[in-house]
């Protein structure tokens, strides 16, 4: 009788699979973008089963798409200095690093994919993938993709970084391709990082990755119900990622008057401290025009219908203001990484967002910005290419086929 392992290895050989990994240190966004690629994926033409191994439990609270399920890894938190810590349990960094990558390897193995898509950190978070890449270079039936969002942090910084932590090194011994999941006409991410095509791995931009798709989920609708309901009023919304570097947005939104006749929604995320949602919760049980909502598994159709939006600049938060067009404005995060702020910047020269600055911010700067924001018109189209989940599949498609092809021939 075969093991299960074996019994998952064969199916493997029919049944196409792709692995996407995201270290999520810190907020939801690869996470998110991973469960948006998960969805276009399973839409190739072989609809591929999608294993997600995701850095943290919240995982297990966001709905999936049919054919994709997840592995939740005991989390790291980031510290403001960029250092890492584990988050929940009490464990020495060493100790966590040895779970999540033992836990990795196995999951992996047993998985047996004809892809794996590893989300901007090439040798994973505390180089936890390093034994996992070894292991399918040796086995050779796993095709390696690097998939990078536009920004990573300031170019001399990153570029630091890769040499230091030899990430360079990986892409060349370890990855046939790398997907940067923009467009170099806001942002060359290849030119500022000095990532260059090789013979081995090919580097393509695939457009930004388009939100809207999410709309129709039902996780998206059940978020209007509970968030709108029967409320006629206009809503300027407010959302912070995971929250945890969000306090200070929330605490300004939550002491803004907001323009005449609207009301206020207002997501912390579930990993704000509790001291600060309590505070923020304080605040809003002093008025009848504010919503505070601490999780909700996806709230981009309750954004759609918002008369303008306000957040942090991460790359889900920043393309979902590019795909959904209101007027938006990004108070961006500036530590431990420059990530936001370089997006936001460039975003706000082409006038495709408005950005305050996190040491400007004031209630009075967003009361201000909200007046003159709830009287502008929607926007109709964005200047740039939002083509990336179209790109994503058919890339996928070539590379399963292609990987497949070279192994039948060299059997």
């Amino acid at each position: 009788m075969k093991s299960p392992l074996n019994q998952m290895t064969d199916r493997a050989d029919t049944q196409p699979r792709i692995v996407l990994y995201s270290h999520d240190t810190l907020g939801y966004g690869h996470l998110r973008r991973n469960i948006l690629l998960s969805q276009a994926l399973r839409q190739c033409a072989a609809s591929p089963d999608i294993l997600l191994i995701a850095g943290m439990r919240e995982a297990g609270a966001f709905a999936l798409p049919e054919g994709v399920d997840a592995v939740c890894l005991p989390a790291y938190a980031k510290n403001s200095d960029g250092s890492y810590a584990a988050r929940d349990l009490g464990a020495s960094l060493n100790s966590l690093q040895k779970l999540r990558a033992a836990t990795i390897k196995s999951a992996v193995d047993a998985f047996a994919p004809d892809l794996m898509i590893v989300d901007n950190v090439p040798r994973g978070a505390q180089f936890e993938l390093d034994p996992t890449l070894k292991a399918l270079r040796k086995k050779g039936r796993t095709r390696m993709i690097l998939g990078l969002r536009d920004v990573i942090d300031d170019p001399a910084t990153v570029r630091s970084q890769w040499l230091r932590q030899r990430n360079f090194e990986a892409v060349r011994d370890f990855y046939s391709q790398i997907w940067i999941y923009g467009d170099p006409a806001l942002y060359d991410t290849a030119a500022e990082y000095g990532i260059s095509d090789t013979p081995d791995c090919r580097v393509s931009f695939t457009g930004y990755l388009n939100q809207s798709g999410r709309l129709g989920s039902n996780a998206a609708q059940a978020a209007v119900g509970d968030l709108i309901g029967d409320d006629p009023r206009p809503f300027v919304m407010c959302s912070v990622g995971g929250g945890r570097d969000g306090e200070a947005l929330c605490d300004a939104f939550a002491r803004s008057a907001l323009p005449p006749g609207h009301r206020g929604i207002l997501l912390t995320g579930s990993q704000m401290s509790s001291g600060a949602r309590h505070r923020i919760q304080k605040l809003a049980a002093l008025r009848d025009d504010l919503t505070v909502v601490e999780f909700v598994q996806d709230p981009i159709a309750v954004a759609a219908r918002a008369t303008a939006l306000i957040g942090m600049g991460g790359y889900n938060t920043a393309t979902e203001m590019l795909s959904l067009a209101p007027p938006s404005l990004i108070v961006p995060r500036v530590r431990p990484r420059q990530e936001q702020f370089l997006r936001a910047k460039r975003m706000a020269e082409r006038g495709l967002i408005d950005m305050i600055p996190p040491d400007r911010l004031t209630p009075a700067m967003l009361e201000t910005w909200m007046a003159s924001a709830v009287s502008k018109a929607s926007g109709t189209t964005r200047p740039l290419d939002m083509g990336g989940l179209d790109r994503v599949r058919a890339m996928a498609d070539e590379a399963m086929m292609d990987h497949r092809d070279r192994i039948r021939n060299t059997a």
